[in-house]
């Protein structure tokens, strides 16, 4: 293990690179939707599978991935999942029909998911806790960039080349990443082992039953359900409730990614000088008291226009951007062992819960004629996060 103060840029790029699939394989198809239904003749509700069965896998592969890269190691995992991305990505290309194209998408899932997953095994493998917090912070970077500039380039190469160009570019980009892997990436598991399932089921009976990881694992949940949730809700309170722009809408979600990454950078910065507890502790109160404005400010001032809603997030962004790489960091430290495990079992709280809240929010802002209910949602989970780091995470 290795506990040097210095940043390994050339392994820290490539975890970035890595974790980047991911989420630009799910963002950059958005704006070829709607063509997608005229090219194949389709539905809306079908073409929209192309992007809720790429959340579902993404969510599901999670328990997968993590448990074979304590099973097999990080590197062939790592390696074979980034190879499946780059064939689903070309017989995507190769789809004659929408079902074809979405069981494309559901393998490009299960494959582009693995960076996710394996950046954060391979980052505790490497350091103690306190400073993989750090490490965690500078690559969750990757996680926010990738969705701001995804949908851009995917309308880009929509327009100018049709919606086969968007797989081509994610599949070069997915092979480069390949290549990069296969010549950089070592292996980081410490200790191979034969024992398959059985190991498995002890390590997930072990975590499961551990209140420290229960503790660590719901504070980074509750934190992702209410960013997914500020995802879902946001666009109607602003643009359907206020009545502003689109445009509007979209200026002030750069500003909060842009506050997001600050807090991430303050996550690399400040998480090896201060240790994980320290940093949770602060973000978690952070949070409630940003939340806890938004609410009052929602009902002071319900038509107020975006500021309403955004400023508070920007309170809540901040202290989430230094707060879950530490949570996170916590969660695959429990059992060092089962790091893989671990993380594998907290992303997919976290997609699950994000994607059921979410779903949540948009059906209550249905029948308000103010953004209360967003703002009532963030606060509780907010506060569920607060909880349970101080109800399960002994000092």
């Amino acid at each position: 293990m290795r506990t040097d103060e210095g940043h390994p840029w050339r392994l820290l790029a490539l975890l970035i690179g890595m974790t980047a699939v991911g989420p630009l394989s799910l963002n950059i198809l958005a704006p070829a939707m709607p063509g997608l239904i005229v090219t194949f003749n389709a539905d809306a509700g079908a073409v929209q599978l192309t992007l809720s069965l790429f959340l579902f896998g993404m969510a599901v592969s999670q328990l997968v991935l993590g448990p074979l890269s304590d099973r097999f190691g990080r590197r062939p995992v790592m390696l074979a999942g980034l190879a499946l991305t780059v064939v689903a990505n070309f017989a995507a290309l190769a789809a004659t029909s929408i079902t074809g194209l979405i069981v494309a998408r559901a393998l490009q899932a299960f494959g582009a998911t693995c960076g996710i997953v394996i950046a954060r095994a391979v980052i505790r493998d490497l350091y103690e806790r306190d400073r993989a917090a750090s490490m965690i912070g500078w690559v969750t970077m990757a996680m926010v960039v990738a969705p701001m500039i995804a949908p851009l380039i995917g309308g880009i190469l929509d327009a100018s080349h049709g919606w086969q160009a968007i797989f081509v570019f994610v599949g070069l980009f997915t092979a480069a990443v390949l290549v990069w892997t296969a010549l950089v990436l070592p292996e980081t598991r410490a200790v191979a082992t034969s024992e398959g399932m059985v190991r498995f089921l002890a390590d997930t009976r072990g975590l499961l039953a551990d209140p420290q990881f229960i503790g660590y694992a719901l504070v980074s949940t509750f934190n992702s359900a209410m960013f997914f949730t500020f995802i879902g809700g946001a666009p109607h309170v602003v643009v359907a409730i206020m009545h502003r722009s689109p445009t509007a809408y979209g200026v002030w979600f750069v500003i909060l990614s842009l506050v997001y990454m600050a807090g991430n950078f303050a996550a690399g910065r400040w998480s090896a000088k201060y240790g994980v507890d320290v940093m949770i502790r602060a973000g978690v109160a952070v949070t409630v008291l940003g939340a806890a404005v938004g609410v009052v400010w929602m009902l002071l001032d319900p038509y107020g226009g975006p500021a309403v809603v955004f400023a508070p997030q920007m309170i809540i962004g901040f202290a989430s951007g230094f707060m879950l790489p530490n949570a996170i960091a916590g969660a695959v430290s429990v059992r060092p062992q089962a790091a893989g495990t671990a993380a594998g079992i907290t992303g997919f709280l976290q997609m699950g819960l994000g994607a059921a809240t979410s779903q949540l929010i948009g059906h209550l802002l249905a029948g308000s004629a103010t953004g209360l209910p967003l703002a009532l949602i963030v606060l509780v989970l907010c506060a569920c996060g607060l909880a349970a780091f101080f109800v399960l995470v002994r000092r």
